[in-house]
């Protein structure tokens, strides 16, 4: 079903129940809170999805990268517990931040940059040290200038142990062994394969709340609405946004295999 699943999507294996993380857009009190009832809800055999949307918009994007490190350590210490078993999905914000450093490459770098500091990615260079005003000058200078901006941020999250690596290992969806639970940052086109998705992964589409099935999952859970409609737990495709980065809630929800609802929690 899958091409080249080590590659772009985690695989799930031996999972009693999965815990899906929503949308954190850099609020790392409410990362932390909710991973402090986590601790006291996991159960054997759970596995862990972090849904992306990681970066942007709120005020410790660097705090919220050091969360997921700390408490990463922290699961991989349960006895039973191994690397796999913890995934973490690429979400729009992640996206942007990978396509900014290669905006040398971009035909209309002007464009594209004003368009991503609106939608967020201006808070994450901040919280690294760098001024929009920066690439703003380097855009106006031209491809080299551009390359030599990018290798500065670069810089910036190597001194960070840790930072860099979390971001380069994201992964595109994950899903359970059996394949009956799928995790999405934002959404999943019906009509096409998993290996043909591309960016709707972490765009989404308007219409992920009436899929009503799709490639024989029992359910499928994404992390980020870009409408902002909030959270909901009752449909086929579930959207675990509470608005987090934008005043409102984080939300992580719980799914026993056979796609029904076993706890959730909010921070």
């Amino acid at each position: 079903m899958v091409a080249d699943p080590a590659s772009f999507f985690s695989v799930l294996k031996a999972a009693r129940r999965v815990w899906a993380v929503g949308a954190i857009h850099g609020e790392a009190g409410r990362l932390r809170a909710l991973h402090a009832v986590l601790e006291q809800r996991l159960q054997p055999g759970d596995r862990i999805v972090y849904l992306g949307n990681y970066l942007g918009w709120g005020p410790d994007i660097q705090g919220t990268q050091e969360e997921l490190l700390r408490q990463r350590i922290a699961w991989l210490a349960r006895p039973g517990m191994f690397a796999a078993d913890v995934a973490y999905l690429r979400g729009a914000q992640e996206e942007m931040w990978r396509k900014l450093l290669q905006l040398q490459f971009a035909p209309n770098p002007r464009e594209v940059l004003e368009w991503m500091l609106g939608q967020g990615v201006a808070a994450t260079l901040q919280s690294y040290g760098h001024d929009p005003k920066d690439v703003r000058i380097a855009c106006r200078e031209g491809a080299l200038a551009l390359t030599k901006w990018a290798n500065q941020v670069r810089s910036s999250l190597h001194a960070r142990p840790g930072h860099d690596e979390l971001l380069a290992a994201l992964r595109r969806a994950a899903y359970t062994e059996q394949s009956e639970l799928l995790f999405v940052a934002a959404g999943v086109d019906p009509e096409r394969p998993l290996s043909q998705q591309g960016d709707v992964f972490w765009w989404g589409t308007g219409y992920f709340g009436r899929i009503e099935a799709y490639d024989g999952f029992r359910r499928i859970i994404r992390g980020y609405d870009r409408a902002r409609r909030g959270l909901d737990l009752e449909r086929y495709a579930v959207t675990l946004d509470g608005g987090c980065g934008f005043g409102g809630t984080l939300n992580a929800a719980c799914f026993q295999l056979d796609g029904s609802l076993a706890d959730w929690v909010e921070a």
